[in-house]
């Protein structure tokens, strides 16, 4: 497993996944994250953000809309949000 950072990390699978890793920041950063994810990501890339941050449910999807980023899921388990994404190629 190759990581960016310590939040950020490469999956490996039939499709490499990007993970954020934002439980236990508070907005903006979750959103900041997923922006610097999408910005070095390739055509295709899928990304997966968890975040803890109540306000990642409103802000994810509207960052994703003005980014271009196809929101694939959008799931909740108690207080977490799991999100992936694409970035279209």
């Amino acid at each position: 497993m190759e990581s960016h950072d310590r939040n950020e990390k490469i999956r490996s699978g039939t499709n490499d996944e990007v993970l954020i890793d934002a439980r236990g920041h508070r907005c903006p950063v979750p959103t900041l994250r997923l922006r610097r994810a999408a910005e070095r990501a390739g055509g295709g890339q899928l990304i997966r953000l968890l975040a803890d941050d109540p306000l990642a449910k409103i802000d994810v999807p509207h960052f994703a809309r003005e980014a271009g980023l196809v929101i694939l899921e959008a799931l909740g388990e108690g207080q977490i949000s799991n999100f992936l994404l694409k970035k279209p190629a």
